[in-house]
């Protein structure tokens, strides 16, 4: 079989916003840097709505997002293609929000929803209970695996469903439900044991 050879045609360029994430993803390992941007610019949206989604603070969040775009231009080269790049990207932003919620830990002031400001205006005790809610419900979240937290966070909060969890998290379905399962159980034993004490 002859291989065909038809020249180039010069003066055309790349179009890179229409190139599959696979092509993408090899050119930028090969150091083409628009293909990386184009990566970006095509991933920030979802980057900046999962972590919105997985830290309460939007600064937190912002900054969360910044970060796992600045490890992507770092690891990028670890991406072996196993799994879909978006899918590879996911675990990169969950494991980036699970670092900045570790280094916030030690704040002491907790910022309130704007739609609730004005409801604690006239009733500060809420503030007080919304706050406290939160801090059992992380310390309950704590209290499990992390595998069945980030289960429940991403099923119950963030209404992804288990096929989703399951790709993003490598494991098999009924791993994911199973998880869910136990992990709710174990909340419910957590806050029905703080609501005795």
């Amino acid at each position: 079989m002859r291989a065909i050879r038809q020249p180039l045609r010069e003066g055309r360029t790349l179009d890179y916003a229409i190139l599959s994430d696979p092509i993408l993803v090899t050119r930028a390992k090969a150091g083409d840097e628009r293909a990386f941007e184009a990566l970006c610019v095509r991933h920030a949206p979802r980057v900046e709505r999962l972590a919105r989604h997985l830290l309460r603070d939007p600064e937190d969040a912002r900054d969360a997002a910044q970060e796992a775009l600045a490890k992507l231009c770092v690891r990028l080269r670890q991406f072996r293609g196993e799994a879909q790049f978006s899918t590879w990207l996911h675990r990169l932003v969950v494991n980036t929000c699970r670092d900045v919620a570790e280094r916030q830990r030690t704040r002491t002031h907790e910022p309130l929803p704007d739609e609730l400001g004005a409801d604690i205006e006239h009733d500060p005790t809420r503030g007080v209970r919304i706050s406290e809610l939160r801090r059992e419900l992380c310390d309950s979240l704590a209290g499990i695996s992390p595998e069945q937290a980030q289960v429940i966070v991403l099923k119950d909060a963030l209404g992804y469903t288990f096929e989703e969890i399951a790709a993003a998290a490598e494991m098999p379905v009924g791993t994911a439900k199973c998880h869910a399962h136990r992990g709710r159980n174990r909340l419910r034993e957590r806050l029905e044991d703080r609501d005795v004490a």
